[in-house]
This record gives C-alpha cells, sequence and structure tokens, in this order.
C-alpha cells in the first residue's frame, strides 16, 4: 500500500508499506481519497498521539472506500461494499484496516471525494451537538469557524434538525456559502451579539478554541452548553465560574479517535441512523474545499494550515 509516514523530524513521505491484513473482526478498505483533519496536523507537531493499537507513524482518522477483505468474523461486509467510517490513525493510506462495527454504507448518491469529505466531520458534528448536547427543533446553536470540515457539517444537521443556526466565518465568502445552507453568517466579532438578540444558545459548539470561552459563556442561553471540539487558537482559558452558574451551563469537551470500542461504534452508528438519510436524499452533502494529490501531502498539510478553507482538504490515492 501507499501511505503517508511520518518521520521523527517533523517531515513526512509517500511511502511503500505491506498492505494490512484484517484482524478477525475488521475489513480492509481500499481507498481513493482520504481526508486530512487538524488532528492530523497536531499529531504530526506531537501534540496528540494515535491510541494504543492504532499506527502510530501513519495520520488519518477516518476511511472511506470499497471493501477488499474481510476479517473471519465479518458478518455486515462484503468485498465490494462501499464504507465509510473512524479509525484511530492509518487512514492516510490506500488501504486501510477498520473494525467492522466503525463503519457504515455509503450511500449511492455520493461519488468518492464527496464520500472521504463526510465521517470524520459529520460524526463528530452529530455527536457534540445531537447526541452529547441534545439540540433539536426550535433550539438556537452557534457554531464557532464554521468554514471547516466540521462546522460546515454542524450547520447542516442543525438545520435540518430544525434549530436557529448562527454561524461565525471571518471571510466573506465563507459567510455567503454558510448562509446557501441556511444559518444566519456572522462575522465573529458580532456573535455574541447576534446570539443574545435571538435570545441566547442552546447550544455552543466551539471550533476555534479558548479565546472564544467567555464570549461562548455569554451567548448562552440558561441551560445551555458548550461543546469545545477545536483549539487551534488556545486551549487554556479563564473561566467564570459565576457566568457558568448563573447560566446554569454546561461546558462539555469531547473527541472520537481515544473512545472504547463500543462508544465509537455507537457514534458511528448514530450518525448511520440520523445522518446518512440526509446525505442519501441530498439534503445534507459533504463539502470539498480541495484535493491534493497524495504526493503532495506536504503542501496539503500547509493549506490546512492557513485560514478561508470552506469543508474538508482530501489527499488522492
Amino acid at each position: 500500500m501507499r501511505a503517508i509516514v511520518f518521520g521523527g523530524d517533523g517531515g513526512m513521505e509517500l511511502e511503500e508499506r505491506p498492505d494490512p491484513a484484517p484482524g478477525s473482526s475488521e475489513v480492509v478498505v481500499a481507498v481513493g481519497h482520504a481526508g486530512v483533519n487538524p488532528a492530523d496536523l497536531a499529531q504530526r507537531a506531537g501534540r496528540y498521539p494515535a491510541p494504543p493499537g492504532a499506527p502510530q507513524d501513519i495520520p488519518g482518522m477516518e476511511v472511506a472506500g470499497r471493501v477488499v477483505a474481510c476479517g473471519e468474523a465479518v458478518r455486515d461486509w462484503r468485498a465490494g461494499d462501499r464504507v465509510f467510517g473512524l479509525v484511530g490513525g492509518g487512514g492516510l493510506a490506500d488501504r486501510v484496516a477498520v473494525h467492522e462495527r466503525h463503519v457504515t454504507a455509503v450511500p449511492e448518491r455520493l461519488d468518492e471525494p464527496e464520500a472521504a469529505a463526510v465521517p470524520e466531520a459529520f460524526i463528530t458534528a452529530h455527536d457534540a451537538i445531537v447526541t452529547q448536547a441534545g439540540l433539536g427543533p426550535g433550539a438556537v446553536l452557534l457554531v464557532n469557524g464554521a468554514n471547516g470540515g466540521v462546522g460546515t457539517a454542524a450547520v447542516q444537521i442543525g438545520v435540518l434538525a430544525g434549530a436557529r443556526v448562527i454561524a461565525s466565518a471571518r471571510s466573506d465568502e465563507a459567510r455567503r456559502r454558510l448562509a446557501e445552507l441556511g444559518a444566519e453568517a456572522v462575522v465573529p466579532d458580532d456573535a455574541v451579539a447576534h446570539v443574545r438578540a435571538a435570545g441566547g444558545a442552546d447550544v455552543v459548539l466551539e471550533l476555534v478554541g479558548a479565546p472564544n470561552l467567555a464570549g461562548d459563556l455569554e451567548a448562552l442561553a440558561t441551560r445551555g452548553s458548550v461543546v469545545i471540539v477545536g483549539t487551534g487558537a488556545g486551549a487554556e482559558a479563564p473561566l467564570s465560574l459565576r457566568a457558568l452558574m448563573g447560566r446554569r451551563a454546561r461546558i462539555l469537551g469531547t473527541v472520537l479517535r481515544a473512545r472504547p470500542l463500543e462508544e465509537k461504534a455507537a457514534a458511528v452508528q448514530a450518525f448511520a441512523h440520523g445522518v446518512v438519510p440526509l446525505l442519501a436524499d441530498g439534503r445534507a452533502r459533504g463539502i470539498v474545499d480541495r484535493v491534493f494529490p497524495a504526493a503532495e501531502a506536504e503542501a496539503a498539510f500547509a493549506h490546512m494550515e492557513q485560514p478561508g478553507k470552506f469543508g474538508k482538504v482530501l489527499l488522492s490515492f
């Protein structure tokens, strides 16, 4: 197989490696396109190691493609099935081994790049705002830093759940496209005032990090929740306990990568039931920002570090 491999000096190369063999309950997926995530950048910088049992030098947290081999205990998948889902590591490769319960079927409507743009973004967003924060019809959702993969997924999920969605993004173009997805798109400096005018946010999805925490609490409605998924702008912030208490609020931190097998499987299955039908009939869609050849992974990672993206960055194998 061909895989993106991190070196000890922080570099990366596209290398030939032996094809993975499926474990008893695993499938091996042939990958044409693979999503790059902020966590891959953090892993490269030494801040986010892969969990035990996952490849330590091959990044990648998601998989989409066709099953080419099945372990002896696999019952739900056959060679040729299209699947997408989550892995602990090793996703930036053209062959990926994944537990059979950590993938679900790709709707026929999705082509290969769109399918690759879906799993990590939509499973993360759905788990955070619906499963954990309980977003439902009539609620107000604020998505901070809404132009990336998780943000654009959360906006679509929120709108389709019947929520009023307010999405912050810095560029005019990103705000225009977020408005097309059904959000009230605002510049970050105006987000808190806009949300307060709407009665406060029942859920804030924080994708930027520490600088927003005080504003997130100010934006909350009574008994609202802040769900922290991203910390790219900083991971440590002062916290007003009085503001937290006064709102009777919750602050939730969440990751998918290191969850136990059953918890990760539950997140994938909740996505399969709650989101995949929306993708199948075109009400939701995976959004691709840019596709780089796998041999240009360095350029893809550099692009990930820059502002102004809209949707997912992919590698083509």
